[in-house]
């Protein structure tokens, strides 16, 4: 009896252990996202006014943003050094910052399942000022020709609006919002002063502790915290993306090892098998002679074993011979 309770036990551990994914399969599960610059247009006339010049806010809130979907680990976020280089190869304009449209565009290039775009909608003082010489004793200090006295407290509010784009289809998967407030008596939103003075080469960094610890940064932090969690439960809901690989063979080794003119970028990962076609000839319409249909004949299949951003490598298997120039596609 001892025994077979102790197979029974055995056999649910081993079953457990199998059940449980390594680190590797639960990145490979997650979405890959990236973040754009947040658009701030409705609020860069304040910004230019509250730091003396037009800051760049809307890359200040998309970094901050990024290291904290980085930390809360539901996402695969792309590192914003690789977004920025698409960025400037493909002439991205400020204005285009939260056009579902171009974003889902820049994120094709890049190889994500979703792109996160926002706008900035409220950024700045909402000052007030409380009486607290009222009433009675009001009255009373009047007698001595005293008036109230006037206590001041800073305010400082910040409200983003973040969306979560389909690079397939630009369709917006979520959409949440953040917001964050916080007030101290004595003090302006950015410290003693009337400006502040915590800009390196007058450039301002909101990822930096001074901007943290003001009142307006820490109104920021708790913003971009509540659109943070708020993707993070969109996590689990998102459809999985359909990568669709369509490349060529830029190179073919007699012993087989291909490079394709597609990598990362395109969605290829290394253990994908691709089909390795070739050209026959191009079905025309007798109307019009534009090209109705590809022929192409079978030559094998590519195994990959190396990717990066643009190009991968691959082992051939199969009857024929590639070549450079033959196609490369998912599997039909």
């Amino acid at each position: 009896m001892m025994s077979r309770v102790t197979a029974v036990l055995a056999f649910l551990l081993v079953l457990t252990f199998l059940m449980v994914p390594t680190r590797a399969e639960a990145q490979q599960q997650k979405k890959r996202v990236a973040v754009m610059n947040f658009d701030y247009a409705t609020v860069q006339t304040y910004v230019t006014s509250l730091f003396g010049s037009n800051q760049d806010v809307g890359k200040g809130i998309a970094d901050i943003l990024v290291d904290k979907l980085v930390s809360d680990g539901a996402y695969s976020v792309i590192e914003r050094k690789e977004l920025d280089k698409i960025l400037n190869e493909q002439n991205f304009s400020n204005s285009d910052r939260a056009d579902a449209g171009s974003a889902a565009k820049i994120g094709r290039v890049l190889g994500v399942d979703a792109i996160i775009i926002g706008s900035i909608t409220q950024f700045g003082r909402d000052d007030k000022k409380t009486d607290i010489g009222g009433g009675a004793v009001s009255g009373a200090l009047g007698k001595f020709g005293i008036g109230g006295v006037e206590k001041k407290q800073s305010t400082a509010v910040v409200q983003i609006t973040a969306r979560m784009i389909d690079t397939s289809t630009a369709e917006i998967l979520a959409s949440v919002q953040g917001k964050g407030e916080e007030s101290r008596g004595g003090t302006g939103i950015l410290g003693s002063g009337g400006s502040y003075g915590g800009m390196a080469g007058g450039v301002l960094d909101m990822q930096s502790k001074n901007f943290g610890q003001t009142i307006l940064g820490v109104a920021v932090n708790k913003a971009v915290t509540d659109v943070a969690h708020g993707l993070d439960q969109k996590a689990a809901s998102l459809p999985a993306r359909v990568v669709t690989i369509d490349g060529l063979v830029a190179d073919a080794s007699p012993d087989g090892t291909l490079v394709l003119n597609v990598g990362s970028r395109a969605g290829v990962k290394v253990g994908d098998r691709l089909d390795v076609k070739r050209g026959v000839r191009d079905i025309h319409d007798p109307a019009t002679g534009k090209v109705i249909r590809h022929v192409e004949e079978p030559v094998g299949t590519v195994t990959i074993t190396e990717v990066d951003a643009q190009s991968a490598v691959g082992k051939f298997s199969g009857p024929g011979q590639p070549k450079v120039g033959d196609t490369v596609s998912n599997p039909k």
